[in-house]
C-alpha cells in the first residue's frame, strides 16, 4: 500500500505492510512542517481507524524530522496506548535519532536500531509507553 507517491524526492512517501498482525509503516523523505507531516499524521490515523493496535514505524528512510513529525508519532502512541495497543519505532543512529533523543521521545516510545528487533519486541513482554511520559514531552 502507498499513501503518497511522488517523483519529487522532498515529498514524503509512505509504504505500509502487514507482518503477522503488526502494521509496518515506512515513511521516506522528510517528516517536516506542512504537507509532509500531515501526510504522516493522516496515514497513522487511517491505520488506527482501521483497527490496527500493533504499529511499527520504521524511520530508517527519513532524512529529517521536526516537531510536527514528532507530534504525529506522539499522538499516535498516546491513542494506541489508550486503546490497549502499542507503537514501536525503528530508528538507527543519525540525524533523525538525534532529534528524537533531544526531545526525549526515545525514553517514551520503545525504539530499536533494527526492524527485526522491533518486530520481535511485539512478541515479548515489554513495557508500553506510559501516558505520563508522553505528557511530559
Amino acid at each position: 500500500m502507498k499513501a503518497a507517491m511522488s517523483t519529487d524526492h522532498t515529498k514524503l512517501e509512505i509504504h505500509t505492510r502487514n507482518d503477522a498482525g503488526i502494521v509496518i509503516v515506512e515513511p521516506r523523505g522528510r517528516a517536516t512542517l506542512g504537507e509532509n507531516s500531515e501526510i504522516l499524521d493522516r496515514e497513522l490515523q487511517r491505520l488506527a481507524s482501521e483497527g490496527w493496535t500493533k504499529m511499527l514505524v520504521d524511520l530508517s528512510g527519513l532524512v529529517q524530522i521536526d516537531s510536527s513529525g514528532i507530534s504525529a508519532l506522539v499522538r499516535q502512541c498516546t491513542g494506541l496506548t489508550r486503546k490497549g495497543g502499542s507503537l514501536r519505532l525503528v530508528c538507527p543512529p543519525g540525524r533523525v535519532h538525534d532529534a528524537l533523543s533531544v526531545t526525549r521521545l526515545l525514553e517514551a516510545i520503545p525504539t530499536f536500531p533494527k526492524l527485526s528487533a522491533a518486530i520481535e519486541s511485539f512478541h515479548a513482554p515489554t513495557p508500553k509507553a506510559s501516558t505520563q511520559q508522553l505528557r511530559d514531552l
